[in-house]
């Protein structure tokens, strides 16, 4: 099992973050998300706090460095390239805090990726946003920690069987030798790693995209992150439309 996280603050109110969050697909940054839709939402009558459930589709394969370990077919076809994730948050707006859970719904048996994400409003004082050259508005910022989990449960028996099958006939002697020399440990780290790897990207991306969103409520309102979206929207079309030319 490997672990990543980061921390990040942003320069916003936290109501400013936890609505940007709901609103950050799509985005220039994001066009890899096809559709959100919300399965479930409701306000705990005794908290007070919202719960959501979403399910995001997106285009997404297997990585081809994970596609090396794996016996011929087992990470889809090369067209299919779509997966969900599932979405859980709950917000407490009195409190100022926002947790969030996702997790990948397909090819959980190569690799199970667990996104968490903890925002936190926090309070400025005058000596502090004069440090900082904040004016008044600026009275609070939030912020973000990220943790995900990676866990590949690729048993040996099989992962191994598999691949001696592939290859038997094969005269790339040395690559058959390669790959009966892994260890069941050995493979679910690579796996690991390989998704640890992609993970430091996508977060950057993330950040990026919650900044042009949080950009265009600051500016526009709610009528400026809606017709950003609809751009984003004719971009991704447009952009689908030419892969299939």
């Amino acid at each position: 099992m490997k672990f990543f996280e980061n921390k990040f603050t942003y320069d916003y109110s936290f109501p400013a973050v936890s609505l940007a969050y709901f609103l950050r697909y799509p985005n220039p940054y994001s066009r890899h998300v096809l559709t959100t839709d919300v399965i479930d939402r409701y306000v705990d009558p005794t908290t007070q706090r919202l719960h959501t459930t979403r399910l995001h589709l997106k285009k997404s394969k297997v990585p081809s460095g994970i596609l090396k370990l794996l016996p011929k077919g087992m990470g889809g076809s090369d067209s299919s390239g779509q997966s969900y994730i599932l979405e859980t948050t709950i917000v407490d707006p009195k409190e100022g805090w926002m947790e969030t859970e996702s997790r990948n719904m397909e090819w959980t048996g190569i690799l199970s990726v667990v996104e968490k994400q903890r925002y936190q409003r926090i309070h400025l004082d005058d000596e502090v946003r004069a440090l900082d050259g904040l004016s008044m508005e600026h009275k609070e910022k939030t912020t973000v920690r990220t943790t995900v989990t990676f866990k590949s449960r690729l048993g040996q028996g099989k992962l191994l069987g598999w691949k001696k099958a592939d290859h038997d006939g094969d005269e790339d002697a040395p690559k058959k030798g390669f790959f009966s020399s892994l260890s069941t440990a050995g493979i679910q780290r690579t796996i690991e790693l390989i998704g640890v790897s992609r993970t430091r990207d996508a977060v950057l991306k993330s950040k990026d995209g919650m900044n042009v969103v949080l950009e265009r409520l600051r500016s526009g309102g709610i009528v400026g992150v809606l017709e950003g979206m609809r751009r984003d929207r004719e971009a991704l079309g447009l952009d689908l439309h030419l892969k299939r030319m």
